[in-house]
């Protein structure tokens, strides 16, 4: 079986970004928020399309309208939950209504990530292939509320367990086509690995933290895989400590000296970065891959992570 190694590059350019976000500001602003749904559609565009695998680009196919909608759903959903907190704080029941949003968000954290992986997922194709995220809502739900108790209980013990369930579940339920992913790593390595890191960064009075960064950087990646029938792609870093230090320092100096402008340059620099330390090669013949996956168009849950504030898991 042929052995390939494939390539992975990002061709974004910090200016372009610059006008992007720019432009998403200033309509964002104008339109007292209503905007944002088509400024994140224009950004995941711009970025999917600077993305290239095996000299193909990633293409992401939601809209703005699209996440408009869900954009609504969202904030009216959250805007009751806020309402009714308010309601019980008036009514001299500031603890009830902590309690009552607390463990409500808490609950409505995983259908969020379920929500935003089908969406963010079904609009990414590559090759004219689409991706898809075949995950149940149930059972990440109770994944999380079981991670989430046993992390409390175990007073932050349990959350580098958790972390790795919570990643394996969700990356080996993403397919590319009949092509599946699948990650490999436990919470005991990881668990670990961060003890290390942090006595290390204490004892070097923080020199280790870019070595500590490099090592979680490098289990994300290398313990990732894409599988068809007995065809494998490995995946692989090549990031090391220097690298990371290289990085972050510049990073910080252009955002001090520049009085954050350059933030739209630190963001390029830090996707290329992270695209090119990522290694690719294996069996897989992407040409013979088969679309399966079906379309989705419900953001709701994207929009939700959004207010939330908390990132896209990968």
């Amino acid at each position: 079986m042929e052995y390939n190694k494939y390539s992975l590059v990002f061709k974004g350019n910090g200016f372009e970004y610059f006008k992007i976000q720019l432009v998403n500001i200033i309509l964002t602003t104008i339109t007292l928020g209503l905007y944002y749904p088509w400024a994140k559609a224009r950004t995941l565009h711009f970025f999917y399309g600077n993305t290239i695998f095996n000299n193909q680009p990633f293409v992401f196919t939601g809209t703005g309208s699209e996440m408009f909608k869900g954009f609504i759903k969202a904030f009216i959903l959250l805007l009751g939950l806020y309402a009714l907190v308010v309601y019980l704080a008036l009514n001299e029941q500031e603890l009830v209504g902590f309690v009552l949003l607390y463990i409500v968000l808490v609950l409505i954290i995983p259908f969020a990530i379920h929500g935003s992986y089908r969406y963010r997922f079904a609009k990414t194709v590559w090759s004219g292939i689409r991706f898809g995220y075949m995950g149940d809502k149930w059972d990440l739900f109770f994944l999380c509320v079981k991670g989430t108790l046993l992390t409390i209980f175990t007073f932050g013990i349990y959350g580098a367990w958790f972390a790795m369930n919570l990643r394996r579940y969700l990356l080996c339920n993403v397919k590319i086509g009949d092509a599946r992913f699948a990650y490999k790593g436990v919470g005991g390595e990881y668990f670990w690995l961060n003890v290390k890191g942090y006595l290390l960064t204490l004892i070097t009075f923080g020199i280790y933290f870019f070595w500590w960064q490099k090592d979680l950087f490098n289990y994300f990646i290398d313990n990732l895989r894409l599988t068809k029938d007995d065809q494998t792609m490995l995946v692989k870093s090549t990031a090391t400590g220097g690298d990371f230090f290289e990085l972050i320092l510049v990073n910080l100096l252009l955002f001090v000296f520049t009085l954050g402008l350059a933030t739209p340059w630190i963001i390029m620099r830090t996707t290329r970065f992270i695209v090119s330390s990522i290694s690719l090669d294996g069996t897989i013949a992407f040409d013979e891959l088969r679309q399966t996956q079906a379309n989705y168009s419900d953001a709701t849950g994207e929009d939700i992570a959004d207010f939330l504030d908390f990132g896209f898991i990968i």
